[in-house]
């Protein structure tokens, strides 16, 4: 994502709605039933268990029928799955169970709650907020590229799988078995929005206000942005997006998981993001933290900020595939104050041989890099490029391995400034696991003093040794007998 599409983006936040035309197919024909019939709730506290269904699974084949408030549309995946179909809007809570022969259908934009405003403490009136559970094993599809899960400001979602029974949000056509390794674009993406603090305020308006709002990209006409640093969007734990990603229009796109002003409240650990067709991850303002990322696959950038991100990243492995993904790192903001201040820890980056720079700060960027691994097997794209004098990059315990380490004498002066950084031959296993180079550097001792959000450790890298298992069982392509379906 370049600098001159958030600069778009600032000018468009209170003009004329996004459209989102020309994107749909035949399923958007579809009217989406239940809209408004779950009962309200204040978006404080996971919702309560449910009733299950009245229709009891069968032993077999698609469920008989959908649960109540959801529209059955039929069968998929050759008749083998019920696909029920999520309303427009979800006020009140709605609980998507794992149920036999059921997927979930997500059709256009499908909206948790209406936007309560950027005053966490003065909810716009009249409007509803909403809660949406999604128990652990639940699959979602979208089908085309406008379909995409919106969690507005004042609403959660609680997306809570498990390391053997991971929540799927991903596209028909890899429902249906019809993707490889370059199949993306597929459906639209999942967008957080939260009510924390972001640099893009329009006019003269100050950070940390109510009135300090963007558009976030991709979505017609939604804000984020806020006046609380603690904002709560709820939970994502062991969750995969694949196949995602669409543009609206130019430097217009939906991501694999938006996260727009979301607060240091929300949790969001074990997740992954596969071959979306834009970024894995962006990070628009806001204070949320995350651990355990796993990127991969992705076209663009795997994870890229702007307008102000406060918060940390600790364990994340990033691989590009061979056919496409531009940077691993592009973190950028207005040239105002608050700037970025983007902290990670202990991610292992292994780039395609002609992708852009490994690491991108751009403008506005006051950047931390810790105890990581950064390697370009072949190809001689630099792994660190640095753009303006408004961007620092702070390094600690980083290991760099290909053939050309620096843009240019900016960014190896402040890649050397810092302890224990070097550059030399990567000795990774089974690509991103550390060997006895990356083991051999010692790791940062300071990280809780970056980040009271970073754990200790004694090495660099996302992965340790053949040992350190965070990654398996909930994620897909990391290793030949896990291919991404």
């Amino acid at each position: 994502m370049s600098v001159s599409k958030h600069t778009k983006t600032l000018l468009m936040a209170f003009g004329a709605a996004l459209a989102l035309a020309g994107c749909g197919n035949g399923a958007d024909k579809v009217v989406s039933p239940g809209e408004g019939a779950f009962p309200p709730a204040p978006p404080t506290t996971p919702p309560p268990t449910t009733p299950p269904p009245t229709t009891p699974p069968p032993t077999g084949g698609p469920a008989a029928d959908c649960p109540t408030g959801l529209a059955n549309v039929g069968t998929v995946a050759n008749g083998t799955l019920r696909a029920c179909q999520l309303p427009n809007l979800i006020t009140g809570n709605l609980v998507l169970r794992k149920l036999a022969g059921t997927i979930y259908v997500i059709n256009g934009q499908v909206n948790v709650g209406e936007d309560l405003g950027g005053d966490a403490t003065k909810p716009i009136a009249g409007r509803q907020a909403g809660i949406l559970t999604i128990e652990p094993g639940v699959k979602l599809f979208g089908s085309a590229g406008a379909d995409s899960l919106v969690i507005n400001r004042g609403s959660q979602i609680y997306a809570e799988g498990s390391s053997t029974d991971p929540i799927i949000f991903t596209s028909r056509a890899s429902v249906e078995g019809q993707t490889n390794i370059d199949s993306m674009g597929q459906w639209g993406g999942l967008v957080i929005l939260g009510r924390a603090p972001i640099s893009a305020c329009p006019g003269s308006t100050v950070s940390g206000t109510p009135e300090c709002q963007a558009a976030i990209e991709g979505i017609s006409n939604v804000f984020y942005g806020g006046n609380a640093p603690g904002d709560n969007s709820g939970r994502l734990r062991y969750v995969r997006v694949m196949y995602s990603g669409f543009q609206v229009s130019p430097d217009n796109e939906l991501n694999g998981i938006s996260f727009g002003g979301v607060g240091s409240a929300t949790t969001v650990d074990h997740i992954q993001v596969h071959n979306s067709s834009d970024d894995g991850i962006e990070i628009f303002g806001g204070s949320v933290n995350l651990r355990y990322v796993v990127l991969t696959g992705n076209d663009d950038d795997s994870l890229d900020t702007d307008t102000g991100w406060s918060g940390a990243a600790q364990f994340g492995i990033v691989i590009q595939r061979a056919g496409g993904g531009d940077r691993g790192f592009e973190w950028s903001a207005i040239r105002r104050t608050p700037y970025s201040t983007p902290k990670v820890s202990n991610f292992t980056l292994v780039l395609r041989e002609n992708g852009g720079a490994g690491i991108m700060l751009n403008q506005g960027t006051q950047a931390t890099i810790i105890n990581s691994v950064v390697s370009r097997p072949t190809g001689s794209k630099e792994l660190l490029a640095i753009q303006d004098t408004d961007t620092k990059g702070t390094f600690q315990s980083v290991y760099f391995s290909g053939a050309k380490a620096f843009l240019d004498t900016r960014a190896e002066t402040d890649f050397k400034a810092g302890t224990n950084n070097s550059v030399g031959a990567s000795t990774l296993t089974n690509t991103f696991v550390n060997g006895a180079n990356e083991n051999a550097v010692p790791a940062f001792s300071g990280t809780t003093g970056v980040s009271p959000f970073f754990q200790s450790v004694s090495y660099i890298g996302a992965v340790r040794n053949s040992s350190d298992t965070w990654w398996q069982g909930w994620t897909c392509g990391l290793t030949a007998d896990t291919a991404c379906r």
